[in-house]
C-alpha cells in the first residue's frame, strides 16, 4: 500500500537549521512474525462519509488487536525527523545538564527528565531507557528546558498542536462514532488547554550486550498497558515492538513506512467497561542486524483531563454488546489523573525488580498487570 505522510493539509512548521539532519535507520532485513494490523488513512476524514468509513474499519480493527497505524496525517517526514533530530540532541547533552531537568516521577510527575537505570527489571540489572517528556504548552505546565528545547520551542510547540488538534482529535471522533456517541463527546474530554498529561516524549533506548539480553531472556519491557486514552508511536525503524494478541501469542510490530503506530490505553478501557481494551505490549531485544542500534522514539501521549472520572459511558453500542455493566474491573470514583500519577509512582517503586512483579496495586484497589 503506497502511503505519504503528507496531505494537503501539511502542517506549515517553521524550522531552524542549527543541528544536524537525522536519518533513518535501515530496517531489519529479517521476516519475523509480524503483527497483521489495519491502516487508517486519515486523508479520508473530511471526504463525505470519510469519518463514518473510517469509523467502521476501526471498529473491525479493533475486535482483533488494540493497534493499528494512521498515515497520510498531515505531517512531512522532514518534520517528523526534525523531532528526531532535536530528541537526539537531548540525549546527547551531558548527564549533569540533563539531570537539572528531572521529573518528579516519585510524586507522579512525568515532564521532564527520566535517568537512564532508574528501575531495575531483573536482579542486578536496570533499564536502558532515557526518557524526556514535554507537557502541553499552556501556563499550567510551563517550565524550563535544556536550552535546545528553548531554542526550538516554536516548532516543538506547532508539531506538538497539530498532533493533538488535527491527529488525536479526529481520532477520538472515530471512537465516538464508533460508540455511537456525540462527535465531539470524547474532544470535550481531551481540550488542549485543560489540564491533563498530554506530552511529547523523545525517548531512547540503549543498545543491550549479547550478555544483557541473554540475562533478561530478550525482554526489555515487560508486556504492559498504557496510562492514558491513546498512544502514538511515530515510524520507529528499529524493531523492537511486540503486541500481545487475544490469544496470548507475541507480533512484532512492523515498521510501517511513513506512518503512525497507534494504540489503545487504560482510560478508554476505564470508559467503555473493556470494549476498548487497552493494549498489552512490550519491548524486546531488536534482531541481530539492529542489535547494535540504540533505538530513538518519538511519541505522543493523549490523555484525558485531569479531573474526568474514569465512569463508563452511556452507550447503545456498549449495551447491545454487553458492556454496559461495572466490572471488578473498573475504576469508578478514580479520576484520569489520579490514575496516571499513581502510575508513575508505581513505576519507580524501589519493591522488587520488575521481572518478579505480575500484577501491582495502583489506586483504590485497582491493580496494573505485567505479562512475560
Amino acid at each position: 500500500m503506497a502511503a505519504a505522510v503528507a496531505s494537503s493539509t501539511t502542517s506549515p512548521i517553521q524550522e531552524k537549521t542549527d543541528i544536524p539532519a537525522y536519518h533513518q535507520v535501515p530496517e531489519t532485513k529479517y521476516e519475523l512474525d509480524w503483527a497483521d494490523l489495519a491502516t487508517l488513512d486519515l486523508s479520508q476524514f473530511d471526504q463525505p462519509g470519510g469519518k463514518e468509513k473510517l469509523a467502521t474499519q476501526l471498529f473491525e480493527a479493533i475486535q482483533k488487536i488494540g493497534f493499528f497505524y494512521i498515515i497520510n496525517f498531515g505531517l512531512t517526514q522532514e518534520q517528523v525527523d526534525r523531532q528526531f533530530a532535536i530528541g537526539r540532541e537531548v540525549f546527547q547533552l551531558p548527564t549533569e545538564e540533563k539531570l537539572r531537568y528531572r521529573a518528579d516521577l516519585e510524586n507522579g510527575g512525568y515532564n521532564g527528565y527520566k535517568p537512564l537505570g532508574l528501575r531495575e527489571v531483573k536482579p542486578g540489572i536496570y533499564d536502558n531507557t532515557e526518557i524526556y517528556n514535554i507537557p502541553k504548552f499552556i501556563p499550567a505546565f510551563a517550565r524550563a528546558h535544556p536550552a535546545v528545547i528553548s531554542a526550538h520551542r516554536d516548532e516543538i510547540e506547532a508539531f506538538e498542536r497539530h498532533i493533538h488538534s488535527s491527529i488525536a482529535s479526529k481520532l477520538l471522533v472515530l471512537f465516538a462514532l464508533v460508540l455511537e456517541l456525540p462527535e465531539d463527546y470524547f474532544l470535550a474530554r481531551h481540550r488542549y488547554d485543560a489540564a491533563s498529561d498530554c506530552h511529547l516524549r523523545y525517548m531512547k533506548y540503549h543498545a543491550r550486550t549479547a550478555a544483557q539480553n541473554r540475562a533478561l531472556d530478550g525482554v526489555w519491557v515487560k508486556g504492559h498497558t498504557d496510562f492514558g486514552s491513546l498512544t502514538l508511536l511515530f515510524r520507529q525503524p528499529v524493531a523492537a515492538l511486540q503486541v500481545r494478541t487475544r490469544e496470548g501469542a507475541w507480533r512484532w510490530v512492523r515498521p510501517y513506512p511513513r506512518s503512525i503506530t497507534v494504540n489503545l490505553a487504560d482510560s478508554l478501557e476505564f470508559l467503555t467497561n473493556g470494549f476498548l481494551r487497552s493494549s498489552i505490549h512490550r519491548v524486546v531485544a531488536p534482531p541481530p542486524d539492529q542489535a547494535d542500534v540504540d533505538r530513538l522514539g518519538v511519541l505522543y501521549f493523549v490523555r484525558p483531563e485531569d479531573s474526568l472520572e474514569l465512569r463508563p459511558v452511556v452507550s447503545s453500542v456498549l449495551e447491545r454488546l454487553g458492556y454496559d455493566k461495572t466490572t471488578d474491573g473498573s475504576a469508578v470514583g478514580i479520576t484520569a489523573g489520579e490514575w496516571v500519577k499513581a502510575m508513575v509512582r508505581s513505576g519507580v517503586s524501589k519493591n522488587k525488580p520488575r521481572s518478579e512483579v505480575a500484577e501491582q496495586e495502583i489506586i483504590g484497589g485497582k491493580a496494573a498487570k505485567y505479562y512475560d
